[in-house]
């Protein structure tokens, strides 16, 4: 199972994620789950770099990847990486409706 862990601050903004395990939904190459967890996560990264000039402290290995923010002043480049990481959400939200079976999703304040 994937397990899926957004960490928000006290007023709900995410600060950091994670995001370790293999669904097991099909064998490896095949599985559309892990697949689809990978695009989406690894893609938000990739668009908060590219899109925001934002660096997360990002780590990732097999099966594992993780993601924390600097500290950022709050304004709009702030506006945009926490809009990109909630996208990020309903993302993973919409694959966990389809596939609960395989990711479960926690949020932690």
């Amino acid at each position: 199972m994937i397990i899926v862990q957004i960490f928000r601050d006290e007023d709900g903004n995410i600060e950091r994620f994670s995001i370790e395990g293999h669904a097991n939904f099909a064998k490896r190459g095949e599985d559309i789950v892990c697949a689809g967890v990978s695009a989406v996560t690894v893609g938000t990264v990739n668009s908060i770099e590219t899109l925001t000039g934002v660096e997360m402290d990002a780590k990732m290995k097999n099966g594992f990847l993780s993601g924390s923010l600097p500290l950022l002043e709050r304004g709009e480049t702030w506006s945009q990486v926490q809009l990109l990481l909630e996208s990020m959400v309903v993302m993973l939200s919409n694959i966990a409706e389809s596939y609960g079976k395989y990711i479960k999703i926690q949020q932690f304040k």
